[in-house]
């Protein structure tokens, strides 16, 4: 492999991560328009024989084909205030897996890529063998890491109070509550924190809000303290609004769980699933 190539590999990986998305319940998936970029793919049309020998694989291997490949739309304004539906392809992490083994071989995109989601299945093994404490545990540490990515994001956009920032997105998730009204509600004393002290899908909804913050933020370029707060806000609404809509219990009516704080120091030692990818993200 040339020095050349595995520069490309690497900064494949790095943006596989950055286009990934997380549902509310925790799992990923990418869009397949994003993933035709990352790879090497100049045209919508070049990508479609490798999406369609992957569900061809798919099919072989036994798995449904339409849990893991979901066609959707994807309108672009063409002006005048018209729109287009180019149509796209909403990919899980197997079927991503799929792409990148009946991929053009010759692009180092698609080295790089079958061995991010070689790295993203051996997370997902890990991660399924841990009790449940451990679960909570490895999404804690996935939390915490980030809301760091999300600090040097709302930095890049001017926030000056980050202590506002931050309540913004809890008040946007948990209705209107900020950080300590919502440990008040759920009888979490001052001397802990929060987000040790809540269950592993609430932990996976804050999550969720953190990292789609982080991109919306990245991606629309937003600029200032209070466009950065409403932002989050916006976001983290949505995600409250998803939840009332599927018929899940809003956040603050979630009861408080022991600190995970305390639980992880009866954790015996085992391999945990990475938190990051290549130490990028």
């Amino acid at each position: 492999m040339t020095e050349e190539n595995q520069i490309v590999e690497q900064k494949t990986m790095k943006k596989l991560e950055d286009i990934k998305h997380i549902y509310t319940n925790g799992s990923e998936y990418w869009f397949g328009r994003e993933l035709q970029s990352v790879l090497g793919y100049a045209t919508w049309d070049s990508f479609q024989p490798a999406i369609t020998r992957a569900m061809k694989s798919c099919d072989t291997f036994g798995s449904a084909v339409d849990h893991h490949f979901h066609h959707t739309t994807n309108m672009i304004a063409l002006g005048k205030g018209a729109t287009r539906d180019i149509g796209d392809t909403v990919l899980s992490r197997y079927a991503c897996y799929l792409v990148a083994m009946n991929g053009d071989a010759s692009k180092p995109e698609i080295a790089g890529a079958q061995a991010y989601f070689a790295i993203q299945t051996r997370r997902q093994e890990l991660f399924d063998q841990l009790s449940e404490v451990e679960k909570r545990a490895a999404l804690r540490d996935r939390v915490k890491d980030a809301n760091k990515h999300l600090n040097d994001a709302a930095q890049g956009t001017g926030v000056e109070d980050f202590g506002l920032f931050h309540d913004a997105g809890y008040r946007g998730l948990y209705g209107g509550l900020s950080r300590r009204q919502i440990m008040q509600k759920k009888g979490i004393r001052d001397n802990e924190s929060l987000l040790d002290c809540i269950s592993r899908m609430e932990l996976a909804e804050n999550e969720f809000r953190i990292t789609q913050t982080e991109a919306k933020l990245v991606r629309e370029k937003i600029q200032g303290d209070l466009p950065a707060r409403q932002t989050h806000f916006r976001v983290a609404n949505k995600i409250r609004e998803t939840i009332n809509e599927i018929g899940g219990t809003v956040p603050e009516n979630l009861p408080r769980e022991p600190s995970i704080k305390k639980l992880k120091s009866k954790i015996p030692p085992k391999e945990l699933p990475p938190t990051t990818i290549g130490g990028n993200k």
